[in-house]
């Protein structure tokens, strides 16, 4: 059985880490790095045609795209150097439609942060400052000296060492 696979060390550095790219960065959005930083980060785009739905209004996966970004950029901001983490739950309600042209911009913060746990909201907004949707989530953190889950030959579940 192959070992799960854990997400690839971000940078602790929140401008480093937005410099390397990822989905975000291919469908349009960017982090704002003026509007970011400890427990806090801003990402931004213009919808395109790509971005519609069949009704011609933003499909929901935009929202939930934008909002994971910036609620985990500003959980990536709090993360020591060695520490990595992933989204776990990611709870969008949608309040308004997003059209062709209009500016989204996603705003999320770190509520708690815990040992291995992190919790985090996001509001996305229009360019008038319309609240458009709402979010929020959890974020587990591996820290840095933690090793691989190994499986255990008596039960065949993974374990730590």
């Amino acid at each position: 059985m192959l070992p799960e696979p854990r997400p690839i060390r971000p940078l602790p550095d929140l401008v480093h880490a937005a410099r390397r790219g990822g989905f975000h960065a291919e469908v349009g959005f960017r982090i704002d790095e003026a509007r970011s930083g400890r427990g806090v980060c801003t990402v931004s785009g213009t919808v395109e045609r790509r971005h519609l739905n069949i009704n011609e209004v933003v499909h929901g996966g935009v929202y939930a795209t934008i909002l994971d970004t910036a609620m985990g950029g500003s959980v990536v901001s709090l993360l020591a150097e060695g520490e990595t983490t992933a989204t776990t739950s990611l709870y969008v309600e949608f309040l308004r439609a997003a059209r062709r042209g209009d500016t989204l911009t996603a705003r999320g913060e770190v509520l708690r942060r815990g040992r291995h746990i992190a919790f985090a909201e996001g509001n996305l907004f229009d360019g008038e400052g319309r609240r458009l949707s709402q979010a929020r989530g959890t974020w587990y953190i591996w820290s840095g000296d933690a090793s691989r889950a190994r499986p255990d030959a008596r039960k065949g579940v993974a374990t730590r060492k």
